[in-house]
């Protein structure tokens, strides 16, 4: 049994790897390369391009997914690793209140959605300080409900939302926007918009999810640190730089040319 977490991890690192490099490349390079397109070349590259790229895509997210979840039962609810279990800082019989707040991540998964289909969301800024706040809220359920006294603990939990909202969108909102698109390019039809903003929009939430994903990604590496600011303010404040380094990048990105 002792191999299945080191297994599970290395997966877990394979597919995030292909998952997050391909978000990278479609968010960074390939918008802007397409945008120098003309019609009759985006006719014959996207449907090529596109499907090969999205399948790895999504199937990347789909086993970042669910090999770390298979990692947050054995490791983290069922206590395989004893030692481990313990860091954490939950009980070793948490009541059933305790276990629904586990469940919270997920759920606020479809809190985000529905969010983000309402008219509030419109305004970039308010609807950022919204979902900051959201995950402040998140974490202080975690630490005061659930009991989670450990670094490492609510850490995991957090990642685990971001993860669960990333392959979400990626399924359900991003990859059947692209199917209409390339559909449309193919037939040389123009796009639906709200497919184009659908896609765009969701693959940006992702992009800027990443960076403090792959920060709880390496919690176990990052402990040293959690003395800081009482733990969760260090992970707050990685969010924090993570959003303005992804902001940074998108706009080098759009600078770096092409010879």
């Amino acid at each position: 049994m002792e191999f299945i977490t080191p297994i599970f991890k290395w997966l877990h690192i394979i597919a995030g790897v292909l998952w997050i490099g391909l978000l990278y490349f479609f968010n960074w390079i390939n918008g802007h390369v397409v945008a120098t397109m003309d019609g009759s070349t985006k006719q014959k590259v996207i449907p090529e391009l596109m499907p090969r790229a999205l399948y790895f895509f999504r199937w990347g997210a789909a086993w970042t997914w669910i090999t770390g979840i298979v990692l947050l039962l054995i490791v983290y609810w069922m206590g395989m690793n004893d030692s481990m279990f313990k860091e954490l800082g939950i009980d070793d019989e948490p009541s059933k209140f305790k276990h629904l707040a586990y469940l919270l991540p997920f759920v606020m998964v479809f809190v985000y959605d529905v969010f983000y289909k309402s008219s509030i969301s419109k305004n970039t800024r308010v609807a950022t300080i919204i979902s900051f706040l959201g995950i402040v809220g998140v974490l202080c359920l975690l630490i005061c409900v659930s009991e989670m006294e450990s670094y490492r603990a609510y850490n995991i939990h957090i990642g685990t939302m971001f993860g669960s909202m990333m392959a979400f969108n990626v399924w359900y909102r991003i990859w059947p926007a692209q199917q209409r698109i390339i559909t449309a390019i193919k037939n040389g039809d123009a796009p639906d918009p709200a497919d184009a903003g659908m896609a765009g929009l969701r693959s940006k939430h992702n992009t800027y999810m990443s960076v403090p994903l792959i920060w709880t990604m390496i919690n176990e590496h990052t402990v040293g640190v959690s003395h800081y600011l009482g733990g969760y303010g260090v992970l707050l404040v990685m969010i924090v730089v993570g959003w303005h380094l992804v902001f940074q990048i998108y706009k080098k990105s759009a600078k770096v040319q092409g010879f």
